[in-house]
């Protein structure tokens, strides 16, 4: 245990944290770093990513950086094949890498769910054969996720037991086209791209979860609160290390803890 009475782990666990070169994704790999994991920072941007990881190693953390688009492919396979090669485990998973745009249309529609929703799966998709038992995988997902502004054939869909993941991307999609057909309103969803992402990313935290619960995994969604980062902006209510706090509580969650859940600052929240 540290001093704050949270668990440390050994120096050979990897936390492997999305988006990690700034903001929210920075102070998480700050705060698993002190936690004593070693961090693999992955950021889209190569020249981002190492300057984080310098700041990082700086401040004694072990980490070192990979080049990751949670939408390209190719990356994604690269980077699960290298720690397959190399024989590492990854102990803790965050998808932290989040896109928002202006605007709204059938484009931004499918941007954005490229990343925030489609992403983050194919990422958990890469990673989840090198996790062991007792590994973590967090979903940093946002308030705005909650089901309340969807109608309530929607809901119903987003939350009915037998939902899988092959209807949950097809349901995703059903998103984009209906927005390009411009029937999403009438048909119950919110003319908000981010919101449904996060949607889509809290209902994988449920699906997943069942079958991971076999290997001992648990994984979660977390809502940061509106935190002061580039894209939270200067007026956001919460400092970045409260709001990354939350994330790190899942990622180090003990034995026998909460699974399959949506949580702000360690309590559950509604979907």
């Amino acid at each position: 245990m540290n001093a704050d009475g949270l668990p440390r782990f050994a120096p050979a666990h990897l936390a492997l944290v999305t988006g990690g070169n700034r903001g929210l994704g920075f102070e998480v790999c700050r705060q698993l770093g002190a936690r004593g994991l070693r961090v693999l920072l992955t950021a889209r941007d190569p020249r981002a990513g190492a300057q984080a990881v310098r700041k990082l190693v700086g401040e004694h953390t072990a980490a070192r950086g990979e080049v990751l688009d949670v939408t390209n492919p190719e990356q994604l396979a690269a980077l699960a094949d290298g720690l397959a090669q190399r024989g590492e485990a990854v102990q803790v998973l965050v998808n932290n890498a989040g896109a928002s745009f202006d605007g709204f249309d059938a484009s931004v529609a499918e941007r954005t769910l490229a990343t925030n929703y489609f992403g983050a799966a194919a990422v958990t998709d890469a990673l989840l054969p090198l996790l062991p038992r007792g590994g973590r995988v967090v979903m940093v997902s946002s308030g705005m996720g909650e089901l309340t502004g969807f109608g309530g054939d929607l809901r119903q869909r987003f939350l009915d037991p037998g939902l899988n993941r092959a209807g949950l991307d097809a349901l995703m999609r059903e998103f984009v086209d209906e927005v390009r057909r411009g029937e999403h309103a009438r048909r119950g969803w919110p003319s908000n791209a981010y919101r449904v992402s996060k949607a889509g990313l809290n209902a994988l935290v449920r699906v997943l979860a069942p079958r991971l619960a076999d290997r001992g995994i648990a994984i979660n969604a977390v809502c940061p609160g509106w935190v002061r980062t580039d894209m939270g902006g200067a007026g956001a209510s919460r400092p970045v290390d409260k709001g990354a706090a939350g994330i790190v509580w899942a990622a180090t969650l003990p034995p026998g803890g909460p699974t399959g859940g949506f949580f702000r600052d360690g309590k559950a929240i509604p979907w």
